[in-house]
């Protein structure tokens, strides 16, 4: 759920910071008291499109932070992919900066992020319906997850959903195979001939560096000799006087003697055997280093290393990218040799695998217009409930080619007046009524989806009287199982929430300043009041305030 709303420099709103609490929560206020602007600040994080002009007027940058608390384990999911760190508490931070100069910034749980990872996750935190902003009703492809939700179908939907990609991957390998002859005898012309120069080749994985130190050393030869001799004889010295071994043999023994009266010399003399234990391995090794220089093993280095190097340019820029070429040439030429007899078990492995594809599609069809003529129902109930029983509310399936979501096209459609046939949503419901279908539709679907927290935008525009106390008990049922948030103007609503935060607006030198206030009993009268009759407060007012919220 939606726990804390930090909102900085948002139009009005120079700084409010909102705890939300579980349950049915309403928010009222004046005209233009800055009530769109919270809804702008949490389109905001969920990563909808911001536009400059929301930062206050004389500010550099605004900033919206939102903690939700309480993630479901499909969001913590989402989370992962994203390679965002989950917190012990199961918390989740998110930041969004709108700057009025260079880009925008978005964390999340202090990670930066991108909008897109900010859209990744909202699905699964807020659903947002305003009185013009229902867009998943407005969205036909939507529809068909509200009856999979319903009617318990992801399953069977994930287990078509498996069996179409593996339809459709046995589909490219058939198109692949399908190529005339003379394009396949090309081909394999080509393939063989490629294949043929690297194996003629004899490859060998880090054979070119091994070459190339050889070919230095060759090249070389006649200086490497010359100094390891040297060397040789600096550290054996010769019959008239000794080398550098003898003379440090000669002085670590002299100290050795000294050391007995003076014991400073002690390490002296222990640096100087140690020194004198490396340099005979030094002269072990050189002892054991020989350098021919063979101008005809050089000649075969270098041609060598040209054949690796021509290859390289066309087959890969190390043995081993060289190795893999091969590997996948041999592997088509073997497919395209043998390619009748890998189309036939292609096309049998095709067929079983069509037949059990379109056997789950008919299922998952026959499955959801069960669920449609279960949930077309129980929205028909919430409808008239919420005193539109005159709307005529169908899902209509048809039956299409397979698609990755199945067989059906699905879409809800709605008729307002008697008579009229059934239109898609966006042809015929108004504002306030699309805002109440989508309370009709979430009140069946309660419990069922997995959004933590809806927010209603003046869902009870154009109702008044005993429509308005039908949405109130609506709202207060969604509420039951998740947090629920609703911007309204009635006090027949406003009355039957658990919760209750005022936003008022003030001018001060010059400049207008939004605040929001949580109410307590003696708050939400006055607003109550204030909701029905207007500044002016009466006895009457307060009175009537009192009673509508001790019926709730």
């Amino acid at each position: 759920m939606l726990s804390e709303l930090f909102i900085n420099n948002i139009a009005v709103i120079e700084r409010a910071s909102i705890d939300l609490e579980p349950g049915f929560t309403v928010l009222t206020g004046e005209t233009g008291a800055g009530k769109s602007m919270i809804i702008d600040a949490i389109h905001a994080v969920l990563g909808e499109r911001t536009s400059k002009e929301l930062v206050r007027t004389g500010e550099a940058s605004a900033s919206v932070s939102a903690m939700f608390t309480g993630l479901s384990e499909d969001a913590l999911e989402i989370l992962d992919s994203l390679s965002v760190p989950r917190e012990e508490d199961g918390s989740l931070l998110v930041q969004r900066d709108i700057k009025l100069e260079g880009r925008s910034a978005c964390k999340l749980n202090g990670v930066p992020a991108t909008v897109s990872m900010l859209k990744a996750i909202a699905p699964r935190l807020v659903g947002i319906h305003g009185q013009h902003e229902s867009y998943e009703l407005l969205s036909p492809e939507l529809h068909m997850t509200y009856i999979d939700s319903f009617g318990r179908l992801e399953n069977l939907l994930e287990k078509y959903q498996a069996g179409y990609k593996r339809l459709r991957e046995l589909q490219r390998q058939l198109r692949e195979l399908d190529t005339d002859e003379n394009e396949k005898s090309r081909r394999m012309d080509l393939l063989r001939y490629q294949i043929e120069e690297l194996e003629a080749a004899n490859i060998n994985p880090g054979e070119r560096e091994a070459l190339t130190q050889s070919r230095d050393i060759a090249r070389n030869g006649e200086r490497i000799s010359s100094a390891v001799e040297m060397v040789k004889a600096l550290l054996a010295g010769d019959e008239e006087r000794g080398g550098i071994l003898s003379d440090v043999s000669i002085a670590a023994g002299e100290l050795e003697r000294m050391s007995g009266y003076m014991s400073q010399l002690e390490e002296p003399v222990q640096k100087l055997r140690e020194a004198g234990y490396l340099l005979e391995d030094v002269d072990t090794v050189l002892q054991s280093i020989s350098v021919d220089f063979d101008p005809a093993a050089l000649d075969e280095i270098e041609s060598r290393l040209d054949l690796l190097y021509r290859l390289g340019l066309k087959y890969g820029e190390s043995e081993e990218q060289m190795l893999r070429y091969l590997e996948d040439c041999q592997e088509e030429l073997h497919k395209i040799e043998f390619s009748d007899e890998e189309k036939e078990r292609l096309s049998v492995e095709y067929e079983q695998e069509k037949q059990k594809t379109i056997a789950l599609a008919k299922e998952l069809s026959q499955k959801r217009h069960t669920a449609a003529e279960r949930f077309t129902k129980q929205v028909k109930s919430e409808l008239a409930f919420l005193n539109m029983p005159g709307v005529e509310f169908v899902t209509q399936i048809e039956r299409v080619p397979l698609t990755p979501t199945g067989c059906d096209k699905l879409q809800f459609l709605v008729s307002a007046n008697k008579g009229e046939p059934p239109k898609p949503l966006s042809k015929i419901a108004s504002g306030g009524e699309l805002s109440r279908i989508m309370l009709a539709v979430k009140t069946v679907l309660s419990g069922r989806d997995k959004i933590d927290t809806l927010i209603f935008d003046e869902v009870d525009a154009g109702v008044s009287g005993a429509a308005a106390n039908r949405i109130g008990e609506k709202l207060r049922q969604v509420s039951e199982n998740r947090q629920v948030l609703c911007i309204t103007h009635l006090a027949q609503i406003a009355a039957m929430a658990d919760h209750h935060l005022r936003i008022s607006k003030h001018v001060e030198k010059g400049r207008t300043y939004t605040q929001v206030d949580p109410l307590d009993l003696e708050g939400r009268k006055q607003e109550l009041a204030r909701i029905i009759g207007g500044d002016e407060i009466t006895q009457l007012q307060l009175d009537m305030a009192e009673e509508m919220l001790k019926r709730t």
